[in-house]
């Protein structure tokens, strides 16, 4: 599990109401793929080296963990905690509630992962596209073809 230097040093500074309830969200979230990290953003942000970026904590001045989740909406899987029709986040009260949604905070984290993120993919793709076409370049600087000017 990846922590980080700066995200101790937020919490030591901000000193969040429900510290202990964070804590165990990030743990629960850092702990369900290896591709897992995070930084400060918007508070502390999650994200997969697979997929960019999953999940922030928001409004992290009040009681309680307030999970906003980047690409929500494209999650596959029933989470019922899941709120919100548009912008998808999960509101936990308090630690015990936390441990208890593990297994589901594991699940998204696991859903989330299996998501491509867009900008990746389409450079992914270019990328493809101009290596395909120079390595047609090679093959073809490669084979010789009769000329209209080569003697018979």
């Amino acid at each position: 599990m990846a922590k980080s230097a700066g995200v101790e040093r937020w919490f030591a500074s901000t000193k969040p109401p429900s510290e202990a309830a964070l804590r165990r969200v990030r743990d629960i979230i850092l702990g369900a793929d290896l591709s897992m990290r995070e930084r400060i953003q918007y508070g502390i942000t999650f994200s997969s080296t697979k997929s960019g970026d999953f999940a922030a904590f928001v409004r992290y001045r009040e009681p309680g963990v307030n999970l906003r989740l980047m690409r929500g909406r494209r999650l596959h899987g029933r989470y019922p905690h899941l709120e919100g029709a548009t912008v998808k986040r999960m509101r936990i009260a308090d630690g015990t509630e936390a441990s208890a949604r593990a297994s589901e905070l594991r699940a998204m984290v696991t859903a989330g992962c299996a998501l491509r993120d867009p900008a990746k993919a389409e450079a992914t793709a270019r990328r493809a596209a101009t290596s395909r076409g120079r390595s047609t370049q090679r093959r073809g600087s490669l084979t010789a073809e009769p000329r209209g000017d080569a003697p018979d």
